[in-house]
């Protein structure tokens, strides 16, 4: 905060980026190949040994998943890259989100088999939301069933992107052996002694020559259609040099108009040093990225910080973690400005100054000091009292709060109680402790039967919850089956009426709240508008009927779910000047809400998921009658390699356990991924049983 430092690295120089894909595509492993080739570890981790960096959680390790995002760093001719490891499980995609939330770059790794998969959708999509520029690495090119220019193919189809590959895979499958570099026009073979660390670089192979001549004309055509500089060398046939076209891709890329692509093998220690000098060329520095722009809120006018050490000090809390050594680290991307460990920010969303005692810079669990922190900088606090995911921090005399990151809401649950008396206070602060970890992760206690109730994203998520409160919490607890959360809706407009009128200390408390209730756009949760006369409800209470409307739609009228996608519109009412109250009014619109809703024909909705499995042809039909069962619908069909893929949507609820049937099913070969597609009605049968349960709870 206007603190004079000198900076070690030069602010172009720096990226930081993440590193995102489907699950099993081979993000960690790339990640492990990174640090080894800029010199950050001396041997690379493997995932199937559990030895990796990045993947430091126990859970993790066992089962060969990344759960949690991870922050590292390194340097790659002479640029420092900040490195967020990210999750590939639909059940952790919040980690994703608020990765990308602050990260400039990214970098997408698709297997060469599969493609784009399920959750690569996902996870572009979140992408494309947050304006960030990427570059594709294509995995596993040495894997039985790669096929590069499909896998290509497959963004233009599934991800509506335009990829331009700067690299040609040399063989494939088991002869796979090394890359084509289409700018430089030679050929990369790594050696094989030292895991890829030197290599050697020879002419493009002559069985590859017309090949790769093809692809080096298609990239400058592909450039000439987005960049001037390239266009008029193209259309006078002069031939770009290296560092112009290098130039206009870096152009295109920052310009989210083209998504450079490269391909390897991470696991064989081929294409990644490639892949880094893509990373350093083409991806964003904190200053090809716009300013931050604040919001404004009570207290605090908008405006924006440009990424520069001499602005007032800005940074984002974008993760916060338990450790078991220093207690809760936050984790920050530093906007603008500096700041030295020791110090006091303010913390723009409470008001409120925290003193950050110490700077760290991690690398996965490990960390080293720092002093100071510098624009473009991604670190993590410890000392603080008070900051929690999506927290704004800033200089105190220069407050700026910035845009909050959003969650999608849990879609399973559980409940869950201590074994013993002892545990029942350590289940307390672990579940508290957890739930600030993670915003995906919801803790609730239900008001009927006074059970404690955990909401997450789907079953391997509240899977890994459990144990980690067995493990590192040391709580025993018992939980109970999981269970789909369910919305309600209303599918008919009606008015009702409420009115209200009790007396209370000696006053009459009354008022009268007319509403029309219907159903709202779907997605939009409840809307609230106002048409009533100022003579039939007075503008100073109307704040209090929608504040106890949208408190109201929390519990439904036939199961006690919430209500969603509905509009609400005051459309009169009554009053008394001498004895209506805020009480009166309050009351009289959660009884017309409620009757209202009762009116409207109310149903449930369930939450469908999309699903993708891969099986081999003999068991198609197994599998597509089992989907139909489980009340499935199958949506397309594809073939890959060998593989029959089946596209279909299946209500949640019918997903439980699916995992262990498709393995018997299949004789252990069919493998699926699932993320949830949308909210549908629940067919009135089902509906019938889920009323009457809650009925006779």
């Amino acid at each position: 905060m206007g603190v004079s430092v000198t900076r070690e690295v030069a602010l172009e120089t720096i990226r930081n980026i993440g590193i995102m894909a489907h699950i099993d595509a081979g993000k960690t492993t790339s990640t492990e190949r990174i640090l080894y080739y800029t010199g950050r570890v001396h041997r690379p981790g493997n995932v199937d040994d559990g030895a990796t960096q990045m993947d430091y959680m126990e859970q993790e390790r066992e089962r060969g998943i990344t759960i949690t995002s991870a922050a590292t760093f390194c340097t790659w001719n002479d640029h420092q890259i900040n490195i967020i490891d990210t999750p590939g499980h639909v059940d952790f995609t919040a980690e994703v989100e608020r990765s990308l939330r602050v990260l400039d770059g990214a970098v997408a790794v698709f297997c060469g088999v599969g493609g784009v998969e399920p959750q690569s959708e996902t996870v572009w999509k979140q992408a494309d939301r947050y304006g960030v520029p990427r570059i594709a690495f294509i995995n596993k090119m040495d894997r039985l069933g790669a096929d590069f220019d499909r896998a290509v193919q497959s963004m233009v189809e599934r991800l509506g992107a335009r990829p331009l590959p700067l690299t040609l895979p040399v063989g494939v499958e088991d002869t796979f052996r090394g890359v084509v570099d289409l700018l430089e026009m030679n050929a990369r073979f790594e050696h094989e002694d030292d895991m890829g660390l030197t290599y050697d670089t020879e002419d493009v192979p002559a069985e590859m020559a017309d090949a790769a001549a093809a692809a080096r004309s298609a990239l400058v055509e592909t450039l000439a259609d987005v960049d001037e500089e390239i266009a008029e060398l193209y259309l006078a046939e002069d031939e770009p040099t290296v560092p112009q076209l290098t130039a206009a891709i870096r152009r295109a890329t920052l310009a989210g108009v083209l998504v450079p692509v490269l391909c390897g093998s991470a696991l064989k220690n081929k294409g990644v040093q490639k892949l880094l000098d893509a990373i350093v060329a083409y991806l964003p520095s904190p200053l090809d990225r716009p300013a931050v722009e604040g919001v404004e809120a009570e207290g605090v006018a908008g405006g924006s910080r440009r990424p520069d050490d001499e602005e007032p000090f800005s940074a984002l809390a974008f993760k916060i973690l338990a450790d078991p050594f220093s207690g809760r680290l936050a984790f920050l991307r530093v906007y603008s400005g500096t700041f030295n460990a020791g110090k006091v920010v303010l913390n723009v969303n409470t008001g409120k100054r925290e003193r950050l005692q110490r700077l760290l810079r991690m690398h996965a669990a490990k960390r080293e000091d720092r002093e100071s922190v510098r624009t473009g900088d991604i670190v993590a606090a410890v000392g603080f009292k008070e900051i929690r995911t999506g927290d704004t921090l800033t200089a105190q005399e220069a407050p700026l709060l910035l845009e909050a990151m959003t969650f999608a809401d849990p879609v399973i649950y559980m409940a869950i109680e201590p074994r013993t008396k002892a545990d029942q206070d350590k289940l307390g602060a672990a579940l508290r402790s957890m739930e600030d970890e993670d915003p995906s992760f919801q803790v609730r206690k239900d008001p009927d039967s006074g059970q404690t109730v955990i909401w997450g994203m789907g079953e391997l998520h509240l899977e890994i919850i459990i144990d980690r409160l067995q493990r590192e919490h040391n709580v025993a607890c018992n939980v109970g089956r999981p269970q789909v959360a369910y919305r309600e809706t209303v599918t008919a407009t009606v008015k009702s009426r409420g009115e209200y009128e009790r007396e209370l200390g000696g006053k009459t408390n009354y008022a009268r709240v007319e509403l029309a209730i219907g159903p709202g756009k779907s997605g939009a949760g409840v809307t609230f508008a106002n048409e009533a006369g100022a003579l039939e409800v007075p503008a100073a209470f109307v704040p209090f009927i929608e504040d106890s409307v949208l408190q109201a739609c929390g519990t439904g009228v036939l199961a006690g779910y919430p209500l969603v996608d509905v509009d609400v519109r005051l459309a009169g009412g009554a009053y008394d000047e001498k004895e209506s109250t805020e009480m009166g009014f309050r009351n009289a619109a959660v009884s017309a809400l409620w009757d209202g809703a009762k009116a409207a024909e109310p149903t449930l909705l369930e939450p469908l998921m999309t699903v993708e499995i891969a099986v081999p042809a003999d068991f198609v039909g197994d599998v597509t009658g089992n989907l139909n069962a489980r009340r499935g619908r199958v949506t397309g069909m594809a073939q890959r390699r060998g593989d029959h893929i089946i596209h279909a949507e299946v209500p949640l609820v019918e997903m439980f356990g699916y995992a262990t049937q498709l393995r018997s099913l299949t004789q252990g070969r069919g493998v699926f991924s699932m993320q949830l597609s949308r909210y549908e009605q629940v067919p009135e049968r089902i509906a019938a049983d889920i009323t009457r349960l809650y009925a006779g709870a």
